[in-house]
């Protein structure tokens, strides 16, 4: 639809601003009275010789569109007011056609990967792993949207310094069938008690740095604690995953590229990038902190893995992009990751992109594994589940498969709870919002998708009639909201920000649900199945929208 007006308005300038350029520079007035489109000037002034009021007068004497009811000059800006009868019977014809795949692109833009949830062998996945796993399931699935393959890859922490302190805390303090009972809770009992004992005794710090070399030089022993404290932490956590619906490609993690940081370390030298420092060997960059490629006692560090992984990545996938999903505290890491590569002399470093995000904060402060304090993401889940089941035992205990439904909705607050706040801003844990599904939650997106359900299934409509006199002005409102969900689409993923569909399924929700206050749309008329083809479409967006934030929609509540 944009696409078509950006033609017209070319067109009125004589093909002296391409379509693209147009297309970018069309924006949504903020109040309707500005009208439905708004083209500002300014940017073209100095490419046309004119003043923006002057370009605006042109564009409304010369533009010629269908789509087009009304032009005005405000300024420099075209403000642009749609035919309402016709954007109506296009929109929702289309979704009535395409269903699901409205907003899909179909060409297919090859291959991209995220890098997402990564959470730390022998420790318990915490609620500070949320927002890893739950922004990048979501930007993997509107990544897929816009026409790429997708490639999830989960980089577990299974490698590192904090091994060597589980190995010597084990060693210490562990028992084995204490262990294998309740793998990770046991765990993190010695892993917070070597804390404890390091604060005291700082010689256990050594005995860990020894610990983790001989893991690094091959020591069975060493090898096999490692696989051990792996093979028990992947189990609990693919019961996570389980439970948020979410899947992966790979679980390669930091411990796969071992055998491949050699060769990145071997040509960083012959490149002339390799510096001494202190005994470490580093990378210099400009504006920066050396980049820190290994110790002085010749262990690796994150930055030589993630080297190594994104040179695996690159050989074993040919990604057009690879999105990095870590938080906030990680920027200088893949900034200087970034530069490492594109001093290398390789200019795919510009299609690595850290999507950085902000932290869930207990009381104001940052949730700690190693002084235990914690919140399990588990026992979240849990308790939304339960939440749901209470409060449909109290509305509807007659609904049938009440656990599913509970199940459905329990973790889809919990996953929307995460994603309708802007990706950067910090998150104060608060299991009370959580589970209050009214207001802005993902509940009240969920029944409003479940009314609609209910409505059309009364109804037993099969074929629909699309007429915008049937449906009055009151869905105009909700009618532009549809006509703007691929740009939604296409600015979520630009922006690499899951935020933008969370609260455009709210703005549409809350705007349904006004049409739906004052208009029956059940009553036996000529126009019925007209207002049952708005509904339609409005339910088919909804539940797209909650399945790109990896949210299920349950068809009864």
């Amino acid at each position: 639809m944009n696409t078509q007006i950006a033609n017209s308005i070319a067109m009125a300038l004589n093909n002296e601003v391409s379509v693209n350029d147009i297309q970018y520079l069309l924006e949504k007035p903020k109040n309707l009275d500005l009208g439905d489109l708004a083209f500002p000037c300014f940017t073209l002034a100095k490419k046309l010789r004119k003043s923006p009021t002057s370009i605006a007068s042109d564009i409304k004497n010369n533009l010629s569109c269908d789509l087009i009811q009304e032009v005005q000059v405000v300024g420099g800006y075209v403000n642009i007011f749609y035919h309402q009868p016709t954007i109506t019977h296009q929109v929702l014809s289309q979704i009535v056609k395409e269903k699901n795949l409205y907003g899909t692109q179909q060409e297919s833009k090859g291959n991209v990967v995220l890098d997402f949830s990564s959470p730390n062998i022998a420790k318990p996945f915490s609620m500070g792993h949320l927002r890893s796993t739950v922004i990048g399931n979501a930007l993997a699935n509107i990544t897929k949207k816009n026409g790429y393959q997708t490639i999830r890859v989960n980089h577990l922490g299974d490698w590192g310094t904090q091994f060597g302190k589980l190995i010597v805390a084990y060693r210490k303090w562990g028992d084995q069938k204490t262990i294998e009972a309740a793998p990770i809770e046991e765990l993190l009992k010695i892993y917070v008690k070597f804390h404890e004992e390091a604060e005291l005794d700082d010689t256990l710090n050594k005995q860990a740095r020894t610990a983790f070399k001989a893991l690094e030089d091959g020591d069975e022993e060493a090898l096999a604690l490692w696989q051990w404290f792996r093979d028990a932490s992947l189990e609990e956590f693919k019961s996570i995953y389980q439970l948020l619906g979410i899947n992966f490609d790979s679980f390669a993690g930091e411990a796969y590229y071992n055998d491949k940081m050699p060769a990145v370390v071997k040509e960083l030298e012959e490149k002339g990038l390799l510096v001494q420092s202190d005994g470490a060997y580093v990378v210099e960059i400009a504006n920066m902190p050396p980049c820190l490629i290994t110790k002085t006692d010749g262990a690796t560090l994150y930055a030589t893995r993630d080297l190594a992984a994104a040179f695996y990545r690159k050989q074993q996938y040919d990604p057009e992009k690879i999105f990095y999903v870590v938080g906030n505290e990680q920027s200088l890491h893949f900034k200087q990751l970034f530069k490492v590569i594109e001093k290398m002399g390789y200019d795919w470093a510009k299609d690595l992109q850290h999507v950085p995000f902000g932290m869930i904060l207990k009381e104001g402060k940052k949730m700690s594994t190693r002084k235990g304090k914690i919140v399990l993401l588990a026992d979240v889940l849990k308790e939304a589940i339960a939440t749901a089941k209470r409060n449909i035992e109290e509305k509807n205990p007659n609904l049938e498969d009440k656990e599913n439904v509970a199940y459905q909705v329990g973790v889809g607050a919990v996953i929307f709870n995460d994603l309708k706040n802007d990706r950067l801003h910090d998150i104060e844990f608060s299991i009370e919002h959580m589970m209050n599904f009214e207001g802005e939650t993902g509940p009240y997106i969920q029944y409003t998708y479940a009314r609609i359900s209910s409505l059309l299934e009364k109804a037993n409509e099969h074929s629909y009639e699309v007429s915008f006199e049937a449906l009055g002005e009151q869905a105009w409102p909700v009618i532009l909201l549809l006509e703007q969900f691929p740009k939604i689409i296409s600015n979520a993923f630009e922006l690499a920000d899951p935020s933008q569909i969370a609260k455009y399924a709210l703005q549409l929700a809350r705007q349904f649900n006004k049409y739906y206050a004052q208009n029956k749309v059940l009553v036996v008329d000529s126009q019925r199945t007209s207002r049952l083809a708005f509904c339609h479409c409005v339910a088919v967006v909804l539940k797209e929208s909650l399945a790109l934030l990896g949210i299920a929609a349950p068809k009864k509540m």
